[in-house]
């Protein structure tokens, strides 16, 4: 279950994930969690770090915008254990995710889940800060725009997970923006293609990235609504 920033936005939203995910435990053993930073959080950082230089030093801006997504994460693994149910909130480090050296926009170059299987033995829910990795100079690094999008999809992969559930503000995918067009159009079902070729024209639905690994690796994805119980677009 991937949760993006207008799904956090704040404690409200936060307390409406941790009931989602707590009656997805109830259907699903196993059950891990990746989020987005809050809101416009990753922005406000960025804008903190150019109110002090217009060149910000790339391997600190990464320290920076890093913590977005941990305070996420840990925000709902409280929010889960006030409700007596098990949690664990990881970094991109600590859950196995290693990445290249390219500072703000690095890629994924393996991933050692063993955290994540032994907090799952444990019969806890492992919430991930998406967004984020480790790099050959141990540093934490992240891994560009929509980069939470890549951690859930890669995580899935490797996991070998049913279903990648990606919770948006939409209640899945559409032939427009149905904020902006009344009239557009749910799509049901679509393939890795089409929503790269959407990308490619500038759909802000996914990351281009994390499509393109979930197509190499099969990973079935679900698109669909943080606050509406009904089904999404399935991705496949």
């Amino acid at each position: 279950m991937k949760f993006g920033g207008s799904s956090v936005a704040d404690i409200t939203k936060i307390k409406n994930v941790a009931n989602r995910v707590i009656n997805k435990k109830k259907k699903y053993h196993r059950v891990v969690v990746v989020v987005s930073a809050s809101g416009d959080t990753t922005d406000e950082l960025i804008e903190q770090a150019h109110e002090i230089t217009d060149m910000p030093d790339s391997r600190e801006l990464d320290m920076l915008l890093a913590t977005g997504e941990q305070i996420s994460a840990a925000l709902l693994a409280i929010a889960i254990k006030s409700r007596g149910y098990n949690a664990i909130s990881l970094t991109g480090p600590q859950a196995g995710i290693y990445a290249d050296g390219s500072y703000t926009k690095a890629r994924i170059t393996g991933i050692k889940p063993q955290k994540i299987v032994e907090e799952l033995k444990k019969n806890k829910i492992v919430i991930v800060a998406g967004f984020q990795g480790i790099n050959p100079y141990n540093d934490i690094t992240t891994l560009g725009r929509g980069g939470s999008d890549l951690t859930a999809v890669a995580l899935a992969a490797v996991l070998k997970a049913d279903i990648c559930e990606i919770y948006t503000d939409v209640d899945g995918i559409y032939n427009a923006d149905p904020r902006v067009c009344p009239c557009a159009g749910k799509i049901l079902k679509i393939s890795y293609d089409e929503i790269l070729e959407m990308a490619g024209a500038g759909a802000q639905v996914m990351q281009a990235r994390s499509i393109e690994v979930a197509k190499k690796f099969n990973v079935k994805i679900e698109v669909k609504s943080s606050f509406l119980n009904k089904p999404g677009t399935i991705i496949s």
